[in-house]
């Protein structure tokens, strides 16, 4: 599990790559909590995950609830094929906002 941190158009891009489990939800977990703690908004680009389970899930919600407590924007990109399926399987596809490609999170977020 790798975690990118990047700052475009005043917003905190997170780029993670691999598998998020049980054993790398922390460190997810841990991430986007402190990108909000910043006080930007936050983009989760996972077009690189290839595995995401109920932990990494439960990180991702987390972060969302973090973000609209604190009036902040937050959002996933690129989501693969994987994880999307997980979302759509609990329904989260319908209570996270999902932008197809980095670029329109960016421009509707900026």
């Amino acid at each position: 599990m790798d975690i990118g941190i990047t700052e475009q158009s005043g917003l905190n891009v997170v780029a993670l790559t691999g598998e998020v489990d049980l054993s790398t939800s922390p460190k997810v977990r841990e991430a986007l909590l402190g990108c909000i703690t910043g006080g930007k908004g936050v983009i989760v680009d996972l077009s690189g995950v290839a595995y995401i389970d109920s932990s990494g899930v439960a990180s991702l919600v987390e972060a969302f609830q973090s973000a609209k407590s604190k009036a902040l924007g937050f959002a996933l990109a690129q989501v693969s094929d994987t994880p999307m399926r997980v979302l759509k399987l609990a329904r989260l596809d319908k209570v996270f906002v999902i932008y197809d490609n980095l670029d329109d999170a960016i421009a509707a977020m900026a």
